[in-house]
């Protein structure tokens, strides 16, 4: 049972359910030294809080209504051929993950601290109402410095990126911001805040969708035309889609979607359209050198980047092109150790006539020339 005496089931989220909780005694007994409590159920909560165990909330018939059914088949063993520009042979685009100001912080007026992806390390315990600055710190580290060491290395070789840009993270950093738009990189919606909304209520959920695009729109001059949330809640892709069209904007795509190296047409929960999901990676992502398993050195990210590169470019060859996603955090990979990793990889990719180096919304409208919305009737 919770602390409110109601029963509870417990379950790792997605970003958690990886990481190796090496120490436990040590974490309990770090929590009754902080806390000064010896009531178990209160130490259960803050051990599970931890390791991004949470309570697995209930959802009525209506709002699971939109929920996909899942897919095992996919494309099959031959997929659509993707035609990319002047005949490449594989669409590589980068995301950057600008979070830095729209996490959880005490000094923004949430209850607690950030506990996720973040420099010491997994299993940190967040405590109520106190501020975190070694936290707080390393994630200033990404706006400071990590994102204009990122910025500066994919001008210097003319890529646009994906920005993955948290609302609340762009007004603190106006002069960020203002380099993002410039240099005409495509800024994606990671929501208003970096938060978890699998337990938010509906109406909260809303809330923040719509401060999101007002927020978007005030900073970069337009609203997103393409979202990720990374924590989502069941029925994320049924708010967001409802929001634009009783607004009239446009949702190119939807990225909460793990499953192909190609984009892929599913159902909207707007009648008569469907919503093209353009597949994000958790495998080409340097949040693994966050959680373990993951990148124990920059060489394993390395290696792994250009594998993943070697063999979808393979496929591309064969007559197969596809796309791969490289995922970046300007607090994570912006560190200098880490950093010369990256700028080997995309070195040797800028020098490779086959790469076609792409922002997700120029894949999906490459996409959707190519392969119009099925659900539209004629």
């Amino acid at each position: 049972m919770g602390l409110s005496g109601h029963k509870v089931r417990y379950r790792l989220s997605r970003p958690a359910s990886i990481i190796l909780l090496t120490n436990l005694s040590s974490l309990i007994s770090s929590i009754i030294s902080k806390t000064k409590t010896k009531n178990m159920a209160s130490i259960f909560e803050r051990v599970s809080q931890a390791i991004g165990l949470k309570p697995t909330p209930t959802w009525s018939p209506e709002e699971l209504a939109h929920e996909l059914p899942r897919d095992f088949v996919g494309y099959g063993r031959v997929p659509p051929t993707f035609n990319l520009p002047e005949g490449k042979k594989i669409a590589v685009n980068f995301v950057i993950n600008y979070e830095e100001g729209g996490e959880h912080s005490v000094a923004h007026g949430d209850s607690e601290g950030e506990v996720m992806l973040q420099e010491t390390g997994p299993g940190k315990i967040p405590l109520a109402g106190e501020r975190d600055t070694p936290v707080e710190t390393s994630f200033e580290y990404g706006s400071r410095v990590g994102i204009w060491r990122l910025l500066n290395l994919f001008e210097k070789y003319k890529i646009k990126v994906t920005m993955y840009a948290v609302g609340l993270a762009l007004e603190h950093n106006p002069p960020a911001t203002q380099a993002m738009v410039a240099g005409g990189h495509e800024i994606a919606s990671h929501c208003w805040r970096w938060f978890n909304f699998e337990k938010m209520s509906a109406a909260e959920e809303e809330w923040h969708i719509r401060e999101g695009i007002k927020s978007f729109t005030a900073t970069t001059g337009k609203a997103p035309v393409g979202w990720y949330y990374g924590r989502p809640s069941p029925r994320t892709r049924n708010l967001i889609a409802k929001i634009y069209n009783e607004l009239g904007l446009e949702l190119l795509y939807f990225s909460d979607d793990y499953s192909d190296d190609l984009p892929h047409w599913r159902p909207s929960p707007v009648p008569g359209k469907g919503l093209l999901h353009v597949p994000y990676s958790y495998a080409n992502n340097d949040f693994k050198f966050y959680v373990a398993p993951g990148f124990g050195s920059t060489s394993a990210f390395q290696e792994h980047m250009l594998g993943a590169v070697d063999t979808l470019l393979e496929e591309g060859r064969d007559g197969k092109p596809k796309m791969v996603t490289i995922a970046l955090h300007a607090r994570l990979i912006g560190q200098p150790g880490r950093f010369q990793a990256l700028k080997n990889i995309v070195e040797t990719l800028a020098a490779n006539p086959d790469v076609w180096f792409a922002t997700r919304e120029e894949i999906a409208r490459e996409w959707v020339k190519q392969y119009p919305d099925p659900y539209v009737k004629a």
